[in-house]
């Protein structure tokens, strides 16, 4: 163990969906945290976290804060975000449907609702790429699956159809489930080693 490492200090979009669990479960790794809703609130972040939520209503809010644009230069410039659910739409290249319109950082189509508005919500048992131990129980709520990947796209996680419900691009991380309402503190680990990875000392 390093007892050098570089503290990180992760925000979490806060406009709109289930940000607190997100925040709570970061405090629970003993994270510095941060509540984003203006865009000189993304200044001094190691990462960012967009959470799920109602991905019309969150693309709206983003758009009226002027938080689009800020977002996409921070991914693009390397800093680590990660999407779930709702989140993930809306850091998609594309999707199915008109609305949203997403903020296209990763190279992935994303379908909403993409198991049925009959099917509220399910839980799956899936098996992580980079998440030792134990399969994670994911649970999906009118959660979006990824319909197709680019180059450059790694999936982590599919559900036994073989549907894409997780995939990492270089610094961008999305999932359809939501790890913060499980207990299981695995996947935002797997977030905060990846913004240590991408650390300011590192960037220059």
């Amino acid at each position: 163990m390093s007892g050098h490492r570089q503290p990180v200090k992760i925000g979490v979009l806060a406009l709109q969906g289930d940000f607190a669990e997100h925040i709570a479960t970061l405090k629970k790794l003993l994270v510095e945290t941060r509540e984003v809703r203006l865009p000189e609130e993304l200044s001094g972040l190691d990462g960012l976290i967009i959470p799920g939520g109602e991905s019309t209503t969150l693309s709206r809010l983003m758009s009226i804060y002027h938080l689009r644009e800020p977002i996409t230069q921070m991914a693009r410039q390397g800093e680590p975000v990660w999407g779930t659910c709702a989140g993930m739409i809306m850091l998609a290249r594309e999707i199915t449907e008109h609305d949203p319109v997403p903020l296209g950082i990763m190279d992935v189509v994303v379908q909403r609702n993409a198991f049925g508005r009959q099917v509220d919500s399910f839980e799956q048992d899936l098996d992580i790429a980079g998440i030792n131990g134990d399969p994670f129980h994911a649970i999906f709520i009118r959660a979006p699956a990824i319909q197709g990947v680019g180059e450059g796209v790694q999936v982590l996680a599919q559900l036994p159809d073989g549907r894409p419900v997780a995939a990492q691009q270089g610094n961008v991380l999305v999932t359809s489930f939501h790890p913060e309402l499980t207990g299981d503190l695995r996947l935002h680990q797997y977030f905060i080693n990846l913004t240590r990875r991408v650390s300011p000392s590192q960037r220059e």
